[in-house]
């Protein structure tokens, strides 16, 4: 409908023109350089058009062989993409060898070669051609000198995938030289310490931590990891485990895993108030059963009193089995033998765990029961193999809490028997 009405526009303005112009055609004289031209206003008119048109089609010509390359060059770019877009759909398919073909098909044209280059490397490793692998990588940093960063991060994490630890490491270490907080290099090389069990180095590394790009759950399983073998330094100062804790980022010094861990390191040099203190205010902000269990295995002045507090969280986690194996385990520190073995029934009735099984073990050789303490070692070692049914289950019934004589009376028998306290 709009062309229409420009059309009707059109037709009425070329009337109204037409009328005037017929009426009078006018006079044009151009005077220059001694020469002379004279015409009529329509002529003029008509010169003028020939004339525009005549250098629109110049300008056309001389434009010809940059658009024609032009043209050609978007043809190549758009058969790159597809071939690009095709590549990577055969490589999440599966289809390895055809995606590499297709991506490196796909170079040629491209303005943005560097994916086809790290996807074609990452084609190859996954084809087990590790050599073809590093000729891509290589070709990519030749070819694009200022991606260095990203192709050195692509090879560090494709060598770690194949357990090329040591090479990954010097590849990291390239990364670090120039760019020594990069988020994803520390990632990387966090990881590679872990794999070498290079515990040093992983513990220097871990204050650089929150700003590495990680999983979060991996950052604290390798933390974990590393505090475990720091904290079982014989010659271990509470001066170093505090530097290192001070150290360590505010999302990790929050984990419940890793204040379970610093508690028990604190208890094994003899500060086991303080770790206790600090497991109390832990378990307030998030109820762990990392943190129940290390609140029985710390040691401190008063363990009638840990017990005490332990029986008080029992009465709103009555169900609890962390809590009531810690709840034997403080028992047992005290000699309340009774108890102990009624809270471990009840812990092993509603949670069997190894460390329960064993502590039951332990329990029941103190009270000179070898037959049924054999049997609790062997439950336990079956719940690490998965052999749980080819083990009998222990025929012990839930015991009430034993009263002072009942408990005075087990006592006397234990050391009628030789035994002694049993250990945490």
């Amino acid at each position: 409908m709009r062309i229409g009405l420009w059309g009707i526009a059109a037709v009425f303005l070329g009337a109204f023109t037409a009328h005037f112009i017929l009426r009078d055609r006018g006079y044009v004289l151009i005077n220059f350089a001694g020469y002379i031209v004279e015409m009529s206003v329509p002529a003029l008119i008509v010169f003028l058009v020939l004339a525009y048109a005549g250098i629109r089609a110049l300008v056309g010509l001389w434009r010809a062989p940059r658009r024609l390359g032009e043209a050609i060059a978007d043809g190549q770019l758009k058969r790159s993409g597809v071939k690009l877009t095709r590549g990577l759909i055969h490589i999440a398919e599966g289809d390895w060898s055809k995606g590499e073909r297709l991506l490196t098909k796909g170079l040629k044209g491209t303005d943005a070669p560097l994916i086809n280059y790290l996807m074609a490397a990452r084609a190859a490793q996954l084809q087990g051609s590790d050599e073809r692998r590093d000729d891509w990588l290589k070709l990519a940093y030749e070819e694009l000198p200022n991606a260095e960063t990203a192709v050195l991060l692509t090879q560090a994490e494709l060598q770690l995938d194949h357990d090329e630890y040591e090479r990954a490491l010097a590849t990291l270490n390239r990364i670090q030289e120039s760019h020594p907080n990069h988020p994803v290099a520390l990632g990387l090389l966090a990881r590679t310490h872990r794999a070498l069990e290079d515990w040093d180095r992983l513990i220097e590394l871990l204050p650089k931590l929150g700003s590495a790009k990680i999983d979060a759950d991996e950052m604290e399983c390798l933390t974990a990891e590393a505090m475990a073998v720091f904290n079982a330094r014989s010659d271990l100062t509470f001066e170093e485990l505090e530097k290192l804790w001070s150290n360590l980022p505010s999302r990790l010094r929050s984990s419940s895993r890793l204040i379970a861990l610093r508690s028990l390191a604190l208890s094994a040099l003899g500060r086991g108030d303080l770790a206790a203190k600090e497991l109390r205010s832990a378990l307030k902000k998030d109820w762990h059963e990392d943190l129940i269990i290390a609140f029985g295995k710390i040691e401190t002045k008063d363990p009638a009193k840990q017990l005490k507090r332990a029986e008080k969280w029992l009465k709103v986690h009555s169900e609890d089995g962390a809590l009531l194996l810690t709840a034997a385990r403080l028992c047992m520190a005290v000699e309340l033998w009774g108890k102990a073995r009624s809270y471990l029934e009840s812990s092993l009735a509603m949670s069997p765990r190894t460390d329960a099984y064993a502590l039951y073990g332990r329990l029941l050789k103190q009270l000179g029961e070898d037959e049924s303490a054999a049997l609790a070692f062997r439950s336990g070692l079956a719940l690490v193999t998965g052999a749980v049914n080819e083990v009998p289950a222990l025929d012990a019934p839930v015991r009430p809490a034993m009263g002072e004589d009942e408990t005075a009376e087990t006592s006397t028998i234990a050391a009628e028997n030789g035994g002694s306290p049993a250990n945490r």
